[in-house]
């Protein structure tokens, strides 16, 4: 039976009908037939209603709000600036300060889109005109991009925590760590293939403390946001609070980018992205109804344990399986689907809950950029029409291979994700 639902849901998604109706058809259908007509509808309003009674959830839209308000407050140029007067001396000085403006960004907004198009549609221009290779000022721009879900704070985490109730501020601190070390990686990748180009000349210290004066106030809100989180004074919804107060003072009375007839669009997409997260919820949530109708989780995981097999080999096949859904799902509908199967099962296998977050995450990094439906690559043909897609693929190939070796360091050194929530109480 548990084998007709995923083969049902194949086909609906295949079809291409939006991920949250495809959950929400299984769902429906499966209740139907396990409890009737009747008894189906008396419980759709109820699952709807406790999937998003939940006070974590406050903080998605807020943090969606937030994105919205400084990618429209162009605060993202003056990050990509502040960068490039630093680091464009380097060897391959403007590839880095690429990845570090993705990174600093994505600390800031959470968003993956929304960091590659800020930080994408400034640098792909600068870095071309200046005689980088294309492929790779593409795979820097979407795989910079990607970092949006894994320094917090992050829109998936605060969803894997609702979803499993693990503290958000743990699983917020687990990503500090392997998040700077993927920035490097990704570093090292530009420098590497950018090695035969001319240095740039150095900028004066006038000109770099221009820059730094000028993006003091966007560098102040990952300080707010996740300083105030990781020592107590707020907790991550509040964070969300606090940094959306933030943002919006900043970008109306310190750089004056953004103006009250701005705000409408901003709402209607706060309120667009919003509605498409919570509906795939919604949908997620019947479907698991039927799920545990089933017994399905149980199941799986009393199978696997009869199996005697390494719990290693448990764990590569579902990496091998997060990799393939990342080839037709977004991020988001992943989490949904896979997490409230998975997550039994991980934890009787003995892996720590915060560690799984964090190796889940860098397999959704991976999702983002895996053909043919990793959204960063078609958010860069979107502000990069002249670029292909083979170059775009192209482009990523080294990042992926970096995404992958740092899922290989999490196993062999699982200190890494959760050292720091240890540390920080």
């Amino acid at each position: 039976m548990l084998l007709i639902f995923t083969v049902l849901l194949l086909l609906l998604l295949i079809s291409g009908l939006p991920v949250a109706f495809s959950l929400g058809l299984g769902g429906v259908a499966g209740m139907i037939l396990f409890m009737g007509g009747e008894g189906a509808l008396a419980q759709l309003p109820i699952i709807g209603y406790k999937s998003l009674d939940d006070f974590v959830l406050t903080a998605v839209p807020m943090y969606i709000l937030m994105s919205q308000i400084l990618l429209t407050g162009k605060v993202g140029n003056d990050l990509f600036e502040l960068a490039n007067k630093w680091l464009r001396h380097l060897p391959g000085g403007l590839g880095i300060a690429t990845i570090m403006a993705c990174a600093v960004f994505a600390a800031i907004t959470g968003s993956s889109v929304a960091c590659a198009v800020t930080i994408g549609a400034i640098a792909i221009p600068e870095m071309l005109s200046r005689g980088y290779d294309r492929t790779t000022v593409l795979g820097a721009v979407a795989a910079g991009g990607t970092l949006g879900i894994l320094i917090p704070p992050s829109i998936p985490m605060i969803l894997y925590g609702a979803i499993t109730d693990e503290s958000i501020g743990k699983l917020f601190m687990s990503g500090v760590v392997p998040g700077i070390m993927l920035t490097l990686m990704f570093t090292a990748i530009v420098v590497y293939r950018s090695r035969d180009l001319i240095r740039e000349k150095a900028a004066t210290w006038d000109e770099r403390l221009g820059a730094l004066r000028k993006s003091f106030w966007g560098l102040l809100l990952p300080v707010i946001v996740v300083g105030g989180i990781y020592i107590g004074i707020f907790t991550p919804t509040e964070a969300a609070g606090i940094g959306t107060v933030y943002s919006i003072f900043i970008t109306f009375f310190v750089y004056r980018t953004i103006t009250l007839k701005d705000m409408p669009e901003i709402l209607f997409d706060t309120i667009k992205t919003t509605c498409m997260i919570f509906a795939i919820m919604i949908g997620a949530s019947l479907f698991g109804f039927v799920l545990t109708i089933l017994d399905a989780p149980q199941a799986l995981t009393t199978y696997v344990v009869s199996m005697e097999t390494s719990r290693w080999i448990v764990f590569v096949a579902i990496n091998i399986l997060l990799l393939f859904l990342g080839c037709i799902l977004e991020s988001v509908s992943i989490i949904f689907i896979t997490l409230p199967i998975l997550f039994p099962l991980v934890t009787s296998l003995g892996f720590d809950p915060i560690w799984f977050n964090v190796v889940m995450l860098v397999n959704l990094e991976l999702a983002l950029i895996t053909p043919p439906v990793g959204m960063n690559l078609f958010v860069l043909q979107g502000i990069s029409p002249d670029s292909k897609m083979t170059q775009i693929v192209q482009g990523v190939i080294p990042f992926g291979l970096a995404m992958a070796a740092e899922i290989v360091l999490l196993c062999f050194f699982p200190q890494l994700a959760t050292w720091l929530p240890s540390v920080v109480k």
